[in-house]
C-alpha cells in the first residue's frame, strides 16, 4: 500500500508541476525590476535572475532556459555594456541553468555548489515530472564549485554564496549581497505560493524550512529578497511563508504520528485554510500536501 501511495503521489505532483517543464521555446518578454543600486531582478520564463552590474562587469545569478538567452542578454545590456563575467547557479534545475552553455560561450565563468555539477554532469530522473534529464554538455557545467560557501568580491560588494543543504534540492545556494542588503534565495523561496520540493534531488520539507531560517537570519526589515519564483519580496513576507511551511509540516507530522494514512489525510484536507492564500501557483494544494507527507514519511 505504501508503494502504491507513493506512486500516486508522484503522479499527482507530476500533473501539478508539469507547466514548469513546457513551452521553453516560446518568445518570452524579460521584465527588469530594480532591486538596489547596481542590482536588478530579471523576470521571464523559469527562475528569477539576479544581476549585479558595475565596474568589474556583469554577474548573473541563474539564467533560465537556453532559448531565452538572447532576450536575457538584451535586458542585461540595457543595464550595462560591461562584459559578462560570472553566472552562479542556485541549483541544478533547467529553468535556472538552461542558459549556462550559451553564457559560457559569451565568456562567463559558471559557479555552483558541488552537487550542481554532479547532477548536471550525469543523467538524472526527475520523479516529480516522470522524465529523464540527460547530462548537460561539458560547456554547461560549473567550472568553479564550492562546498559550504564562497565569497565573490564584486562591483564594490561582497557576494556570499551559502549552501543550504537538502532544501529544494541537495545543491541549493542562497546569495547575500552584503552591502546592497539583497538576498537571492533561489527556489528555497516561492513567493506567495506553495513551493516545489524536489524530493528525488535530495530536497525535504525540513531542509527548506531550515534554509528559510538561514535567509531570515541574514535579513533585516530593509532587505530586498529575490525569490526563485514570484515577485520581489522582503523579510516580513518571507516570515509568513515560513509560518505556512511550519504549519503544514506540523499538521502532517501529527497525522502521521496518529497513524492516519495518506488517503485519510487527503480526505481531511488539513491545509484547507492555507490553500486559498498559497495554492494558486503551479504546485497545487493536493500536490503540496502529498510532497510534505512523502518527505516526512521518508524521514
Amino acid at each position: 500500500m505504501r508503494r502504491r501511495a507513493r506512486a500516486l503521489t508522484l503522479c499527482a505532483i507530476a500533473a501539478a508541476v508539469a507547466v514548469a517543464a513546457v513551452a521553453q521555446d516560446a518568445e518570452v518578454e524579460i521584465r527588469t525590476v530594480e532591486v538596489a543600486p547596481g542590482v536588478a531582478m530579471l523576470v521571464g520564463q523559469g527562475g528569477n535572475i539576479g544581476v549585479s552590474t558595475g565596474a568589474d562587469g556583469v554577474f548573473l545569478i541563474d539564467d533560465q532556459y537556453a532559448p531565452q538567452t538572447p532576450a536575457i542578454l538584451a535586458a542585461v545590456r540595457k543595464l550595462s555594456d560591461a562584459p559578462l563575467r560570472f553566472v552562479l547557479n542556485t541549483h541544478w534545475h533547467g529553468d535556472h541553468t538552461g542558459g549556462n552553455e550559451n553564457l559560457a560561450g559569451e565568456g562567463a565563468m559558471i559557479v555552483a555548489h558541488d552537487n550542481v555539477r554532479r547532477r548536471m554532469g550525469s543523467d538524472q530522473f526527475m520523479a516529480a515530472f516522470d522524465r529523464s534529464v540527460p547530462a548537460s554538455p561539458p560547456a554547461a557545467l560549473p567550472v568553479v564549485t564550492f562546498g559550504a560557501d564562497v565569497t565573490l568580491h564584486w562591483n564594490g560588494d561582497a557576494l556570499h554564496a551559502i549552501h543550504v543543504p537538502n532544501a529544494h534540492t541537495d545543491g541549493d545556494a542562497i546569495v547575500h549581497f552584503e552591502k546592497a542588503n539583497v538576498i537571492h534565495a533561489g527556489d528555497v523561496y516561492f513567493a506567495g505560493r506553495y513551493p516545489f520540493i524536489d524530493l528525488g534531488s535530495g530536497g525535504s520539507i525540513d531542509g527548506i524550512i531550515a534554509a528559510v531560517d538561514r535567509v531570515l537570519a541574514l535579513a533585516d526589515d530593509r532587505t530586498r529578497i529575490i525569490p526563485g519564483h514570484g515577485e520581489l519580496s522582503n523579510r516580513a513576507e518571507l516570515s509568513r511563508y515560513r509560518a505556512m511551511l511550519a504549519t503544514a509540516r506540523e499538521r502532517v507530522r501529527a497525522a502521521i504520528a496518529a497513524g492516519r494514512s495518506l488517503e485519510e489525510l487527503l480526505a481531511e484536507s488539513p491545509l484547507a485554510d492555507l490553500d486559498g492564500a498559497w495554492g494558486g501557483g503551479f504546485v497545487k494544494p493536493e500536490a503540496f500536501l502529498r510532497t510534505v507527507h512523502a518527505s516526512l514519511e521518508g524521514a
